[in-house]
C-alpha cells in the first residue's frame, strides 16, 4: 500500500495552479446519463473517485473517452443496465447522484446503499422521500434501493436538512419531470450551482441555484453540451493553509475566489496577508500563524471539508483555537494522528479545542479519510524531521498530483509503493 515520506521544515513558495472540483465533476459526470447525446467536459481531475464513477457509467453501458488534458466524452444513447452495484458505491458514496437521473429518464434504478469516507452517518434518506414525492416508487431490499416510475411530476419539495448530494439528486430527477418543481432548504454551495448551468446548457431551465430555493422547469429532453468544471475550492484552500503553517508565499491560480469567502476571512484571521484577484489567490505570512476558532455550516458558511486542514493550522499556531463541527458526527478521527506528532488537542463532542505549540515532531501517521489525510500533509509540512503517511489511497480520491504540485512549491515529499 503506497505511503507519503514528507520532510518537515521547509517554507511553500510560489504558484500552483487548482485542479477541477471533483465534488462538481461527480454529479456533472452523472447528468450525462439525461441525454442521448455526446457530453463533452474539461476540467474534470485525474482521482480515484472520478475513475469509480466512469467505471460505474460504463457499467451501465454509458460509452466515456478521455479526450486527454482533463477532457472526457460522456454517451449515453444506449444503456444495458440501470444498476449502481455495491463494489463501487461502497467505495465512493457520491455515486448514489445516478438515482435521480436514471429515474427521470428512464424511470428505473437499483442503487446500491452508500460507502465511502468512515465520518459518520449520510442518510440518504433525504434522497428517497423528494423522488418519492415526485413520484416514483422506491423500496430498499437486501441494501440496495429499487425505484420505477413513468414520467415525474413535478412538486414542492422540503427536505428536514441541506443535503449537497440529495439536492443535486433531486435536480437532476426535476428536470425531465412534468410541470415545476420547487426545491426548498437547497444546498447552495458552488458545485451545485455548477451542476444547474450544466444542466441548462443541456436544455434544462434551472433557476435560483446558489440560493435556498431552486425552481425546475421540467423539459420533455435533454440534448448535449460542452461545459468546463468548476476550480475545486477545497484543494485551493488546502495549499492555501500549507502556506501559512510553513510560512510561505503561495499563489493559486485557476480558481475560484468568490467561492471562499469564508475560507479567505479565516486565512486572514490567522494572519495570513490575503490577495485575491479575480481568479487567483495569495497568501502568505511571516512567523507563526494565529490560532482561529472554526464552526462548520453549510454553504456560504466554513466548510466541513476544510475543517481538518484549519485544525492542521491551528496545532501550530499561537493561541488557543475551538473547532465545532456540525456537519458530520466523527469527524476527528486526525486528532489522535495528529496526537502522535506532538499536537495539543482535546475533543469533547462536537468541538477539539487546539493548543498550538511550536513545532511538531514528524511521526509514522495513518490517514482515515480524505480531508484527514490533507490535514496530515499540512502538518509534516509544518513538522520537523520525517513523517510518513499509510492509507494515502484516500489523499488519491480527492488530490490531484499533490506531491507534484506540493514539490514544485519547494516540498520535500515523495511517495512510497
Amino acid at each position: 500500500m503506497q505511503k507519503l515520506k514528507i520532510v518537515g521544515g521547509r517554507r511553500l513558495v510560489g504558484q500552483v495552479k487548482a485542479s477541477g472540483a471533483k465534488n462538481a465533476a461527480l454529479p456533472i459526470l452523472a447528468a450525462a446519463l439525461l441525454t442521448a447525446d455526446d457530453v463533452v467536459l474539461h476540467n474534470v481531475p485525474h482521482l480515484a473517485d472520478v475513475r469509480t464513477m466512469a467505471k460505474l457509467l460504463e457499467g451501465m453501458g454509458v460509452v466515456y473517452e478521455s479526450l486527454g488534458n482533463g477532457s472526457v466524452r460522456l454517451n449515453a444513447a444506449r444503456l444495458k443496465s440501470t444498476e449502481a452495484p455495491y463494489e463501487l458505491v461502497k467505495t465512493m458514496r457520491a455515486s448514489v447522484v445516478v438515482l435521480g437521473p436514471l429515474v427521470s429518464r428512464f424511470g428505473t434504478a437499483r442503487v446500491s446503499l452508500p460507502g465511502g469516507c468512515s465520518i459518520g452517518a449520510r442518510p440518504v434518506d433525504q434522497h428517497i422521500k423528494a423522488l418519492k414525492m415526485l413520484g416514483a416508487e422506491i423500496d430498499i431490499d437486501h441494501g440496495y434501493m429499487n425505484a420505477r416510475a413513468g414520467r415525474l411530476k413535478g412538486c414542492r419539495i422540503v427536505p428536514d436538512m441541506v443535503t449537497v448530494t440529495g439536492t443535486e439528486n433531486m435536480l437532476m430527477a426535476a428536470v425531465l419531470a412534468e410541470g415545476t418543481t420547487i426545491i426548498e432548504n437547497a444546498a447552495r454551495e458552488p458545485e451545485v450551482i455548477d451542476l444547474a448551468e450544466c444542466l441548462n446548457k443541456m436544455g434544462a431551465k434551472i433557476t435560483g441555484a446558489g440560493t435556498p430555493q431552486i425552481v425546475v422547469e421540467g423539459v420533455e429532453k435533454l440534448h448535449g453540451c460542452e461545459h468546463t468544471v468548476i476550480a475545486d475550492r477545497i484543494e485551493t484552500g488546502t495549499f492555501l493553509c500549507a502556506a501559512l503553517a510553513t510560512g510561505g508565499d503561495v499563489v493559486v491560480t485557476h480558481t475560484v475566489p468568490w467561492a471562499m469567502e469564508a475560507v479567505i476571512g479565516k486565512l486572514r484571521e490567522a494572519g495570513g496577508d490575503v490577495e485575491v484577484g479575480p481568479d487567483w489567490i495569495r497568501a502568505k505570512i511571516d512567523g507563526r500563524p494565529r490560532s482561529v476558532d472554526v464552526r462548520t455550516i453549510p454553504h456560504p458558511g466554513f466548510p466541513t471539508d476544510m475543517q481538518a486542514q484549519f485544525m492542521a493550522l491551528d496545532a501550530v499556531a499561537e493561541g488557543t483555537g475551538r473547532i465545532v463541527e456540525t456537519i458530520f458526527e466523527n469527524r476527528f478521527m486526525h486528532v489522535p494522528e495528529l496526537q502522535r506528532m506532538g499536537a495539543d488537542i482535546h475533543v469533547d463532542g462536537h468541538t477539539a479545542v487546539v493548543r498550538g505549540v511550536e513545532k511538531l515532531d514528524g511521526a509514522n501517521v495513518m490517514a482515515t479519510d480524505l480531508r484527514a489525510s490533507a490535514c496530515l500533509v499540512i502538518a509534516a509540512l509544518a513538522a520537523q524531521g520525517e513523517t510518513v503517511i499509510e492509507r494515502i489511497y484516500h489523499l488519491d480520491r480527492g488530490y490531484e498530483h499533490i506531491e507534484a504540485k506540493l514539490s514544485a512549491l519547494g516540498a520535500s515529499i515523495e511517495r512510497l509503493n
